[in-house]
């Protein structure tokens, strides 16, 4: 089995998709490995890019802000992408890229072993709960497989736009919160 730095290493390296021609940096993930609260996103955007840390842009500013509200930091958990290459534009990553993406993600889950898993969007909880996640629909509920608690809620980039999701986010939050202690 490969260790953290290993695993690091091959993503610095990866071509298995043509993101890695665009990039910048490759956007591994960062936080706590030992923790119980793991939150992914889809993709790095701009700023993550350039930086190679995930969230660092205008919605991982609201990202931070949420995290706050709920007495969370970043310190705590861990947070990683979908994709770790930014697509073009910061478009959806394609199935190709996803699928190149997602064996390292799920090693990042083995090595980590939380017990809560966060989607943060759409793209994010199809493919990690259901191809078929409605993210209007379904924020908020909490699915367990294989051990592990799953629960989407909207992105933060997503409330930047439309600023009516808040409410709903703000409960999804609290929901996540209640099962941390729970699960602690």
């Amino acid at each position: 089995m490969l260790d953290w730095n290993e695993l690091e290493k091959i993503c610095n390296n990866c071509t298995r998709c043509d993101l890695y021609k665009t990039r910048h940096h490759m956007v591994f993930g960062k936080g706590d490995i030992n923790t119980n609260l793991m939150f992914i996103g889809e993709g790095p955007g701009e700023q993550e890019d350039l930086t190679g840390t995930p969230f660092v842009g205008k919605s991982g500013q609201l990202f931070d802000k949420i995290l706050k509200a709920v007495d969370i930091t970043r310190e705590e958990i861990y947070i990683a992408n979908i994709v770790k290459c930014r697509p073009p534009r910061n478009r959806n990553p394609l199935e190709n890229e996803k699928n190149a993406c997602l064996p390292y993600l799920r090693y990042q889950v083995k090595l980590i072993q939380p017990k809560i898993i966060v989607c943060l969007g759409r793209v994010s909880a199809q493919c990690i709960i259901d191809k078929n996640f409605r993210i209007t629909r379904e924020h908020g509920k909490w699915v367990n497989r294989k051990g592990y608690n799953l629960i989407a809620t909207y992105h933060p980039s997503a409330l930047l736009r439309d600023p009516s999701k808040k409410r709903d986010a703000w409960e999804d939050f609290k929901k996540i919160k209640e099962k941390y202690i729970e699960m602690s």
